[in-house]
């Protein structure tokens, strides 16, 4: 199993993994935009989401000989005993958690489950958090959406991080980061407030007017014509649904990374003593479990009963829905090497640090200005409030890459 044992190793994932998540959720936001239905994009990105971190799994888990505190991916996986059983009947799975006991006897818990149950709650936490966002991008914008997530994961993330990592980050250098984290916060919900208002004042200027022949990017005219396009229509709405879906969002991106370190490190001693650490592989093939199921169910769920006033749709409609499909699988690709990029830094250097992430808003407000116009045609106080945004962020990341620390013993 490879690790990453060096802090420019660590620095290094982090720095690609920013590139990554900050990727996938323009791609989202984009097919969104052309009309296609949001559950049938998040079916089909969490499917090569599990894939990416199985594949992952397979090959960097199981580089290099196992070790007996540190074995390879598959080694672990046997030893807790996950065991696939396919009922041929009905063409049903379960997985389940077994181990042969001296007797043959079969028994259901394993003495590495209460870390995979972490695991796998992080898996949710992380499956709910896009899910929200992949609405709250519709009423916000992407690049806001993003930015307050994002720091509501560090403000709260990181200090949970901080504490679980033993402290082996740099606190007088680690908080104010996350204090600068905190300030875009605000002023990113400054800038959503502007830009709604900029926005206004465009419909109302269009009213009476006669329209133009190609819509100019950012004018009311484009407006108008991406919210005939768009599959979530937001005409209408408040802003504040917007927000508190997106401030929902945040505190579920808070809490998996916390739990992910739980799992890997076992800071609360859940396991028998001599049993190994999760490794990380094995950790992130169990969130990543947990995160397809819990997207399969609620986004099943939702193509019946549709929220936002969203069309109804099926599973029959879904399966023939291969509109934008390369774009969706594309982008659980991009998520899934991000996390297991953050996960891999973070075992390393710390995973306070590893939240330098977060600042994937970077990222996704080039793509939102770049590709879908995002502020284009807006007054000044926005163009002011936005790069002061941007700006707090690019200190924050410096700042928390900073204070990356080093973990030596990967296991107790």
């Amino acid at each position: 199993m490879y690790l990453v044992e060096s802090k420019g190793g660590a620095i290094g994932c982090m720095l690609i993994a920013l590139v990554f998540l900050g990727t996938w959720p323009a791609i989202l936001a984009y097919l969104e935009r052309r009309g296609r239905l949001p559950q049938h994009t998040y079916l089909d990105y969490s499917i090569t989401n599990l894939l990416t971190a199985v594949v992952i799994a397979l090959t960097v888990g199981q580089i290099g000989r196992d070790k007996p505190d540190i074995p390879n991916f598959i080694t672990q996986l046997l030893s807790d005993g996950c065991k696939l059983v396919i009922y041929p009947k009905d063409f049903s799975v379960l997985i389940c958690f077994v181990r042969k006991s001296r007797t043959d006897e079969i028994d259901f818990l394993d003495d590495n489950w209460p870390c995979i149950l972490i695991a796998m709650a992080g898996g949710v936490f992380l499956s709910l958090g896009n899910l929200s966002t992949q609405y709250a991008w519709a009423f916000v914008g992407l690049s806001v959406t993003e930015v307050i997530t994002s720091s509501i994961a560090v403000v709260l993330g990181t200090t949970l991080n901080y504490f679980l990592d033993d402290r082996i980050n740099r606190a007088e250098i680690l908080f104010p980061g996350v204090g600068c984290f905190l300030v875009a916060v605000c002023l990113g919900s400054a800038v959503h407030s502007s830009n709604a208002a900029d926005n206004e004042k465009k419909l109302d200027l269009e009213n009476g007017t006669h329209k133009e022949e190609k819509a100019k990017v950012g004018s009311a005219h484009h407006l108008i014509e991406l919210e005939n396009k768009r599959a979530i229509k937001v005409f209408g709405k408040s802003i504040w649904l917007g927000l508190s879906i997106t401030f929902f969002a945040g505190v579920c991106y808070s809490l998996f990374s916390p739990t992910f370190n739980l799992a890997t490190n076992n800071q609360w001693h859940m396991m028998k003593r001599g049993t190994p650490n999760l490794v990380v592989y094995a950790a992130f093939f169990y969130f990543s479990l947990s995160f397809f199921v819990i997207a399969v169910i609620l986004n099943v769920w939702f193509l019946y009963r549709p929220v936002l006033n969203l069309p109804k749709s099926s599973l029959t409609s879904y399966l023939k829905d291969w509109k934008g499909r390369n774009w969706a699988f594309l982008a659980g690709v991009l998520c899934g090497l991000g996390n297991g990029l953050q996960f891999m830094g973070g075992q390393a250097a710390g995973y306070a640090a590893a939240d330098c992430v977060q600042a994937l808003p970077l990222v996704s407000t080039f793509w939102g200005v770049l590709c879908f116009g995002e502020y284009w045609r807006s007054s000044k106080r926005t163009y002011v409030l936005l790069v002061s945004m941007l700006f707090m962020f690019i200190v924050a990341v410096a700042v928390l890459i900073a204070s990356s620390g080093h973990r030596k013993v990967y296991s107790r």
